[in-house]
């Protein structure tokens, strides 16, 4: 994964080769984690939460990178706790837009902050699997990775 931040909190985090990540992303870097502190933090937690000791995380996010709609959806995929999946329409109710299902998968699609900003929890009607910018086999992992934690 690449991790990126911002001074207010962690702006990225994609898989390299991930759809709608920045062109940067599949570029190496010269960086590590340990030269910005909430680099640090992600990449800890994020291994933590690969090897099944962390189900939430607790890092400053800079989510102020999207349209205003786009950064609603992604506040709600906050709330969807781990080990439990809420469907695209489900979320536009939620939101006030109850048509707006695509739009919403629109939003989730291109969340910038993989994994901690939770978009692999959201499915399709009837909670079917659809696509995943990351991959939809890497969706089906982290949702088998967090039903057996």
């Amino acid at each position: 994964m690449v991790l990126a931040a911002s001074d207010r909190g962690l702006v990225g985090a994609w898989f390299v080769g991930q759809r709608h990540a920045p062109d940067w992303v599949a570029w190496p870097s010269t960086a590590t984690p340990e030269d910005h502190p909430t680099l640090a933090a992600a990449a800890r937690q994020l291994l933590e939460y690969f090897h099944q000791q962390r189900r939430t995380f607790e890092l400053p996010l800079d989510l102020g990178h999207g349209t205003a709609f786009q950064q609603q959806v992604w506040q709600a995929l906050l709330g969807i706790p781990a080990g439990h999946t809420a469907t695209y329409g489900q979320l536009a109710a939620q939101l006030c837009h109850p048509t707006a299902s695509r739009a919403v998968g629109a939003a989730v699609g291109r969340n910038p902050v993989s994994i901690v900003v939770p978009c692999h929890r959201v499915l399709g009607a009837q909670g079917r699997l659809t696509g995943y910018a990351g991959g939809l086999d890497k969706k089906v992992a982290l949702l088998q990775l967090e039903s057996t934690h």
